[in-house]
């Protein structure tokens, strides 16, 4: 029974049932988006574009993306189960998905992702998945942005009522009938490094960037 369930679980099925019922459920909100235009320019005038958010914030968002499905955005996903479905979900939205992360398939996952941005200039990176530790930018999303001359936008999500789950990423969730803002940042370009140190420096620049932002954002819904 157990190994049946587990099937079910992870069967084509059930994907396309969690889809669905993402969409309706994030009917539910009373989204708003922000500051979105910077960046849409940019891409208009053939700039590439890496979009990038905390694991905490991601589900939110997953309605809206659909709008980017004609642009066919990248987004790299871990090979784990959990991420089997995640990359299910992605893909029905309209979201192209590579298979990786930074403890399993990283290196092909990433030179994937670089081949992508390049083609397609638009993507989108969790910067502190698929285990943590939350709110950490992890290296990946600078060498993307560097191999692939891309722009970095990170982009953020509050809501003025939400449950929190007791996992590592303190996943949000917003309740039914909340408000909820997706705000976009603004861009940053990170120009390749020669040292240890300057990569670093332009990792450390991300982090605080994206903590600080997030929280302005969350104390403006509180």
């Amino acid at each position: 029974m157990r190994a049946l369930k587990k099937k079910l679980y992870y069967s084509s099925l059930m994907h396309t049932l969690l889809y669905h019922f993402i969409r309706m459920y994030s009917l539910l909100f009373r989204l708003r988006v922000e500051n979105e235009k910077q960046w849409m320019d940019h891409y208009k005038n053939g700039g590439a574009v890496i979009l990038c958010v905390y694991h905490q914030q991601f589900f939110s968002a997953i309605r809206y993306f659909k709008t980017y499905r004609h642009l066919k955005p990248g987004l790299m996903i871990s090979q784990s189960r959990d991420g089997e479905i995640i990359a299910a979900v992605a893909n029905r939205t309209g979201w192209v998905t590579v298979r990786g992360s930074s403890t399993r398939g990283g290196k092909e996952a990433l030179e994937m992702m670089v081949d992508h941005v390049k083609e397609h200039r638009l993507a989108a990176h969790i910067v502190d998945g698929p285990q943590g530790p939350a709110f950490k930018v992890k290296a990946g999303i600078i060498r993307m942005a560097h191999e692939s001359d891309a722009v970095i936008v990170p982009f953020y999500i509050a809501s003025n009522n939400a449950w929190y789950f007791r996992s590592w990423d303190t996943f949000m969730l917003p309740k039914p009938f909340s408000k909820v803002i997706l705000r976009y940042g603004d861009m940053i370009k990170f120009e390749k490094t020669e040292t240890t140190e300057e990569f670093e420096a332009q990792r450390d620049s991300l982090n605080s960037i994206m903590y600080v932002e997030s929280e302005k954002l969350k104390e403006r819904l509180s």
